[in-house]
Order: structure tokens, then C-alpha cells, then sequence
């Protein structure tokens, strides 16, 4: 069944910011040569601008774009990041690392962590994250591009920056920018036909992509589509973000750091560093969120802090008639796992993959919400995960947070892994097994068994084959050079 017959020619966006020129470059590059793609946006209507830490999917789109990654960096005052640092989590005082990458070497029939915790029962392993070349070099400050794509990485970068070099990519391949405030869209039939500027200028077009943020202009505001509310889940609904002068050190990765009411956020680039704090309005008020913040920065402030507000949940449909909404229009978690970006990409190549060159089929639309729902509702299980599965029990934000009534599917695979040390990765899922045991084992969970293959090695075999992988480890982790000098000679911002 057709929803719309019509070939889609003139795409128009609706907003810039991050997702918007993501949405413009994506479309530019593959389709631009078919495509009249315009977008909108206002100087005078801020981003929210935050997503400054990033995962490795983000190395796909770039591919896709056949970006300089060297260029890019400069450009945006990006560093490289090796894994998230989760600092007092589990407990005040206590932190672990969720790294990109695998740990240690699987067996067919059981991951590594089930030889891992023999070896920890016999008083044979170190540490996990001991095993993980990704983590070993986080913790050293060390970094470098490896043969064969053989270091996971993603960056920190400033959104600003890179929304700009997406412009400036886009309008190359060109994508038309008009400057102006949406005043009107016009929609009928379930379809968005036009949009009306402050200035007078009237925009059609034959498939809308909503990039207005949480405003969702078009599809929730127009469109009528409605927002499922996951607040019960995720207790989180305010940030404050505020930039602070470089301290000089440049951690290859992104700190996490728990407080009474939510956590802070430190994003180390080449020129500043990004901070803020996550916090949830019912445990801790405006004043409070910002004495915590602005108390807890490694640098002098470079801007008053910005207040954001947010409900954690998403669009019950991200594709209704000829509009998607992509980014925060669509939905939004919350910044824990630096997941925003990737949903945005994910989502565009998802666009790409159905896209309706030939008109808008009504089962492409169906195919497409029901992929966009999963992903994300996969997602919202491994945040809830790091609030839920905690021993914090200081705060009423923690003790509440630790009483959830969780989720079935992640209720599931909390008590599968703490039963059997088994994980088993949902198809199409983003977190892949080693990132779910590392944060199960760095919240607190232990396994009570593990699967019996590992009884076929003996303490002298075991002994030896855990330390091979951690002296390997370790000595590939020392040779790397400092993450800082590697920067400075491989991508040095311009200013």
C-alpha cells in the first residue's frame, strides 16, 4: 500500500544544530545528485549543544562521508575516547571504566568472563578491565591509531564546531540554507506541505525531516504525534552545561561521576573542557544542581551555566506521512552513554536504507518505527542498568532508583547474568556483551557460576593463559604514546 505515490524530490530540514547538518551531509552525499535538499534554521534559536562525547558507530558515518579524520579533529577540537570512567556508582569512593572494545579471547561456547572468574575464584585473574587493551590504555593516558583497526575509539568533540564543518560540507555538496524562524507549517491529509518564515518565505517540499529538537515543531507539535513518558524509569529530567578553561590534562576518555541527585559530566578537548550536570528535579532543586556543579569544576568557567530541560522517552512514532524527526525531536534518554549522536546516525542511514525516491510506502514507514523504537528501548535498558544495579544507598535519588520495578527484558538480563555470567546480545542491539559485563561487573553484580568449559583448564593452564593476554595487554598499552603529544602531532586544533 502506498502512502504517498508522489516521488520525493525537494527534502527540506527543519533545524541545524548537530542533528540537522548531520541530516544535510548524510542526504548530500549519497542522494544530493537527485535530491533539492534545503534547511532551515534561525541564528537567533540555540542548540542544546551538548553532545560532545561520542561512540565508535560515529567512525561509520564518517566513512560514509569519506571525512579526513585528521581534518575533521582539528576542525572541531576533538580528542580521542577510549571508554566512559564511572566514578561513584557502585559506591562513594569506588570507580571502573566501561571501555570500548573486547576483553580478553572468547571460546566458542562461552565468553571470556566465565575463564575470567574461574581464574578470580582460584586467586589467578586481575582485574578485568586488566584484560582490555581499550581500558589498560585509558587508564595510562595513552593512545594511537593501531594496524587493522585494532584500537575501538570514538571522540570528544565541540558540537558547535561540528555542526559548522557539516554546514560547510553540505553546502559544497549544495544543500540550500535559509535563514528564518518557523512561523507556520502547513500541514493536511496527515502530511506536512509547507513551511512559513518570519520574513514571508514559504518552503515545500516533499518529505520534511524534523530536526527542531524538543520543540518537535512538526511532528509532535503539528502532526499530533504523541511522547511516551519513560520518567519512571529514568529519574533524570535537568542538565546544567557549562565550559571550563583546559587544566592541561587530556584523558582518553569521558568521567561519569555520580553525585546525591544525578552526575557530572568532564569532557576533556584540545582548547576547553565540556562540563555539566545530569540531576533529577525531584531529588535536587535548581540552586542546589548548579552550588554542586560549579563546586566540582577542574577549571575556571568560561559561561554561566545553561539550564536544559528534558523528558526522558521518545515519539511513539519517529516517521508519520511524509516527516521523520531525527535527534531530540524524536526522543531523548539522557547523555550517560553519549548515545544522542549515534541514535541521530543510526537513523539517517536507517532513512537512507528505506528511503522513498519512489513515493512513501506505508510499510517502509512501519518497518522504519518499529527498528527506531527497539534501538532505542535497548538503549533505556543499559541506562536504567548503571542507576538500578548500584549499593548506593546515601541518597533517596539512590535508594529509589534502586527499588525500580524494572523493565522485563532488562529484569531478565540482570538475573541471567547474575545466575549464569551469560549475556546474549539482542540482534541489531548497539552495546555489544563485553559492554554489559563490564558495567554488570563494575555495578556490583557477581556471577554465581560460570559455565563448566572452563573446568577443562587447570590452574598452570589457566594461570598462563589469562597472563598472556594481560602481559599482552600491558606492554601494548606502555608503548602507545601520551594521548596529548598524539593529538598535538596528529590533529592540533585550529583555532
Amino acid at each position: 500500500m502506498q502512502a504517498n505515490q508522489a516521488p520525493v524530490r525537494r527534502v527540506v530540514i527543519a533545524g541545524g544544530g548537530t542533528a540537522g547538518w548531520m541530516a544535510a551531509a548524510a542526504l548530500s552525499k549519497t542522494m544530493g545528485r537527485i535530491l533539492d535538499i534545503t534547511l532551515v534554521e534561525s541564528e537567533e534559536i540555540g542548540t542544546v549543544g551538548v553532545g560532545e562525547a561520542t561512540i565508535p558507530s560515529m567512525l561509520t558515518f564518517h566513512k560514509l562521508l569519506e571525512l579526513n579524520e585528521a581534518e575533521f579533529m582539528a576542525a572541531t577540537s576533538a580528542t580521542f575516547k577510549l571508554g566512559i570512567s564511572f566514578e561513584n556508582w557502585r559506591n562513594v569512593g569506588e570507580h571502573y571504566i566501561h571501555s570500548f572494545g573486547s576483553t580478553g579471547t572468547d571460546h566458542w561456547t562461552a565468553g571470556f568472563q566465565h575463564f575470567w572468574l574461574k581464574g578470580r575464584a582460584r586467586g589467578l585473574a586481575a582485574d578485568y578491565g586488566d584484560y582490555c587493551r581499550e581500558l589498560k590504555a585509558a587508564q595510562l593516558d595513552r593512545f594511537a591509531h593501531l594496524p587493522d583497526d585494532g584500537m575501538n575509539y570514538a571522540y570528544h568533540l565541540d558540537a558547535g564546531r561540528y555542526a559548522r564543518y557539516l554546514r560547510k560540507f553540505s553546502e559544497a555538496l549544495g544543500v540550500k540554507r535559509i535563514e528564518g524562524k518557523i512561523v507556520d507549517v502547513a500541514a493536511a491529509g496527515g502530511q506536512i506541505m509547507a513551511l512559513t518564515l518570519d520574513h514571508g518565505a514559504r518552503i515545500e517540499g516533499d518529505l520534511f525531516i524534523d530536526c527542531s529538537g524538543f520543540r518537535s515543531l512538526l511532528l509532535g507539535q503539528t502532526l499530533g504525534v504523541e511522547y511516551e513518558d519513560w520518567s519512571h524509569w529514568l529519574f533524570c529530567d535537568s542538565a546544567l552545561a557549562v565550559q571550563t578553561e583546559s587544566t592541561g590534562a587530556v584523558p582518553p576518555y569521558t568521567r561519569a561521576i555520580a553525585h546525591h541527585g544525578g552526575w557530572q559530566w568532564r569532557i576533556p578537548l584540545q582548547s576547553r573542557v565540556g562540563n555539566g550536570l545530569v540531576y533529577s528535579s525531584r531529588y535536587m532543586d535548581d540552586e542546589e544542581a548548579q552550588r554542586t556543579l560549579m563546586s566540582n569544576l577542574a577549571g575556571e568557567p568560561l559561561m554561566q551555566p545553561r539550564p536544559i530541560r528534558f523528558k526522558p522517552g521518545q515519539r511513539r512514532q519517529s516517521w508519520r506521512g511524509n516527516c521523520v524527526a531525527i535527534g531530540l525531536s524524536s526522543g531523548f534518554l539522557e547523555p550517560i552513554e553519549s548515545t544522542s549522536i549515534h541514535l541521530i546516525q543510526r537513523n539517517l542511514i536507517r532513512l537512507l536504507q528505506m528511503f522513498p525516491s519512489q513515493g512513501i510506502c506505508q510499510t517502509d514507514i512501519d518497518e522504519y518505527n518499529q527498528q527506531a523504537s527497539q534501538e532505542i528501548a535497548h538503549i533505556r535498558d543499559f541506562i536504567i542498568l548503571h542507576y538500578n544495579v548500584t549499593n548506593r544507598r546515601d541518597s533517596q535519588f539512590w535508594r529509589d532508583a534502586s527499588a525500580l520495578e524494572l523493565p522485563a527484558s532488562l529484569r531478565h538480563r540482570i538475573q541471567h547474568f547474575r545466575e549464569t555470567a551469560r549475556v546474549f546480545r539482542v540482534p541489531n542491539e548497539l552495546f555489544v556483551e563485553n559492554s554489559w559485563i563490564q558495567v554488570m561487573l563494575g555495578q556490583g553484580i557477581v556471577p554465581e557460576r560460570y559455565h563448566q568449559i572452563a573446568d577443562l583448564m587447570g590452574d598452570a593452564e589457566l594461570r598462563h593463559f589469562l597472563d598472556s593476554i594481560r602481559h599482552g595487554v600491558e606492554s601494548l598499552a606502555r608503548r602507545l604514546p601520551q594521548h596529548k603529544d598524539y593529538i598535538s602531532r596528529y590533529c592540533r586544533a585550529v583555532s
